[in-house]
């Protein structure tokens, strides 16, 4: 088990360097000029610009810019944002609670809405529910995170007018920021509102971001749940007389989560990278929107690091997966 562990952990060393490389060469291939952005309509001389540029450090080859991002990153430092002049990784860890709580409920939701619908989808197979469950799925799969956004806003908000458009939490609540999270802050804080307020922000992004991956864990489950059910084991348990809810729960189910457990890894990646676009159209505070806001600036130090912070934290939660998935699964070992 030990050498798995070290294997996989040496995979990983060629993998971040080469993030850190492909992250160097997409930004510096953005078009626009950072020093530009910076100052905005203002048409500075000759020397200002020189002058600017080289106190960015963008006055230096693209070879040594690279070298000495890399020395930094093993020292700890990651740069300092272009728009605020604050450390990038004060920023990040500033915004990442909101995105990491995105995450946590959109996955929360994906599971327990989707694992039912899997099941009841596998023990009606090939009946009218089993259809209409499964179409449900290929529908909610096939929308795109932008576009089920604004619809949800567009009833939701507007025309019902029963939850909020966008934000963390209601501009009447000030609660300390206790852990970044706000549903957690706002029980620490002992403020009824301020949770009520908290909860209801979350609803709508929850939604759009979860709903791909409810259609995944849905089909998936389906598909494992069947593949299990037609296990020999099954019908032997069944024919001693076990009741159908401890065959399907205590054993069906448990069997059929190892490769569900697999895809959750890649569900987790796609919950990191579909943020971006969620917390843009609900102007959730998190680092989708940071990124996003760095890339309409230009702002080189924080565009790099946000990639990296999130490439790191998908290829971290697929290393847990792997680990989880060798110790629930003896073949695998």
């Amino acid at each position: 088990m030990f050498n798995i562990i070290l294997k996989k952990v040496l995979m990983l060393i060629p993998t971040f360097f080469g993030i850190t490389l492909l992250t160097f060469i997409l930004v510096h291939s953005l078009p626009g000029d950072p020093v530009l952005a910076m100052l905005g309509d203002k048409a500075p001389s000759q020397e200002d610009y020189d002058a600017m540029r080289a106190a960015l450090g963008l006055d230096q080859s693209y070879v040594t810019q690279y070298l000495i991002y890399i020395k930094n990153i093993f020292h700890g430092d990651f740069g300092v944002s272009f728009n605020t002049g604050l450390p990038v990784l004060q920023e990040f860890f500033a915004r990442f609670p909101a995105t990491l709580e995105l995450t946590i409920t959109a996955m929360l939701f994906a599971c327990v809405i989707g694992l039912p619908i899997g099941i009841m989808a596998a023990l009606n197979r090939g009946r009218w529910l089993d259809n209409l469950l499964m179409s449900i799925s290929l529908v909610g799969y096939s929308m795109p995170v932008f576009w089920w956004g604004l619809i949800l806003v567009m009833f939701f908000s507007i025309t019902l007018k029963w939850l909020p458009v966008s934000g963390y939490i209601g501009v009447e609540y000030f609660i300390p920021q206790v852990t970044g999270f706000s549903i957690i802050d706002a029980i620490l804080s002992k403020d009824v509102g301020a949770l009520k307020s908290a909860l209801a922000h979350i609803v709508l992004p929850t939604i759009a971001l979860g709903t791909i991956p409810t259609a995944i864990i849905a089909r998936m489950t389906r598909s494992s749940m069947l593949e299990v059910l037609n296990e020999g084991f099954i019908q032997s348990l069944r024919a001693r007389g076990f009741s159908g809810y401890r065959v399907i729960v205590s054993h069906a189910l448990r069997n059929a989560l190892i490769p569900i457990v697999t895809t959750l890894g890649l569900i987790v990646g796609g919950l990191v990278s579909g943020a971006i676009l969620t917390e843009t159209i609900f102007a959730w505070p998190g680092v989708g929107k940071w990124l996003i806001d760095a890339i309409n600036s230009r702002d080189f130090p924080v565009i790099q690091s946000a990639i990296l912070f999130i490439a790191f934290f998908v290829i971290l939660i697929n290393f847990v997966v792997d680990i989880i998935y060798t110790l629930i699964n003896p073949r695998a070992k």
